[in-house]
């Protein structure tokens, strides 16, 4: 059971990593202010430190991890898309960024929750995931 939660807990987090990563690189193009770029760019650089992380992990597992849903992907890349058509404004893209960041730490909270065996090293990735989310978000909010 823990090997089995472990695997499942790391899979969510490999899939949520790798979602942020390709949400702020759908918006970097649209940025105006240093700062938010800045921000993000940090953001994105912690993702991909945690990214190898959980990839080295999952490969000790003999696991090839988990990529975003699709839908929800291609779905976050039109709204993105659309949104930042009619207002290309920093305050659309940290709202939109703030969204996903929100939904990204719902997401992970729950995942904690239902895999409580997991073993302390993958909670840990989980909630370090977490605590970017919600960094990102506080840092962001001067650009709503």
């Amino acid at each position: 059971m823990i090997e089995q939660d472990t695997i499942k807990l790391l899979r969510e987090c490999d899939a949520g990593v790798k979602m942020g990563i390709s949400s702020i690189n759908d918006v970097l193009g649209y940025i105006h202010a240093d700062g938010l770029r800045h921000c993000l760019s940090n953001c994105m650089s912690e993702h991909e430190g945690l990214e190898k992380e959980i990839e080295s992990l999952l490969d000790s597992y003999h696991d090839k991890g988990k990529e975003p849903n699709p839908m929800a992907k291609g779905m976050s890349w039109v709204k993105t898309n659309m949104k930042l058509t009619v207002n290309n404004s920093d305050a659309a893209i940290a709202d939109l960024m703030t969204n996903g960041c929100n939904m990204g730490v719902k997401s992970l909270n729950k995942y904690l929750n239902q895999y409580k065996a997991a073993e302390e090293r993958s909670k840990d990735i989980a909630k370090r995931l977490i605590h970017l989310e919600e960094k990102l978000t506080a840092d962001i909010r001067p650009f709503l």
